[in-house]
């Protein structure tokens, strides 16, 4: 294995890590300030570490319909990880849930700068009626996280 590729699968565990709760400072010590998100749902790229880790925790809250004990990377949560790829500092991670007896699958790609900081994080989401429905919950979710903040 080339040492790039050893960087990505490091940071990829880090990546994990994060999910089971297990990495100190979470997505604080994972993403670049100046870290870039494409959302399936959102036209725009959100530039930025704060837009990023918005995005991210609301999508976490979302697939696990606001049960901690659900939150992907924990053993209740029917989010899991069935493929990973990893290929010099990118990673791609398929995905499959499921949220009100509808099947979601999709792909979390992420880009790691040489100190393993996440520059790039882009989600994609498939069937239709799934990127519909995670719309329309991403939109309640980030609204609710956004008004408990003020």
């Amino acid at each position: 294995m080339d040492t790039q590729s050893s960087n990505a699968s490091t940071n990829l565990e880090r990546w994990h890590q994060h999910l089971r709760g297990e990495l100190p400072g979470g997505l604080d010590q994972l993403l670049h300030e100046d870290c870039v998100f494409y959302s399936p749902v959102v036209f725009t790229p959100q530039l930025g570490k704060q837009l990023t880790k918005l995005y991210l925790n609301a999508a976490g809250n979302t697939f696990s319909e606001g049960k901690a004990e659900e939150r992907p990377g924990t053993p209740g949560s029917k989010f899991r990880y069935t493929r990973e790829v990893v290929s010099g500092n990118d990673v791609v991670l398929e995905f499959e849930t499921e949220m009100e007896g509808k099947y979601i699958n999709g792909i979390d790609m992420m880009t790691f700068d040489e100190d393993g900081k996440i520059t790039e994080f882009k989600v994609m989401v498939r069937p239709l009626q799934a990127v519909n429905m995670l719309h329309m919950k991403m939109k309640a979710m980030l609204e609710s996280m956004q008004a408990a903040a003020q």
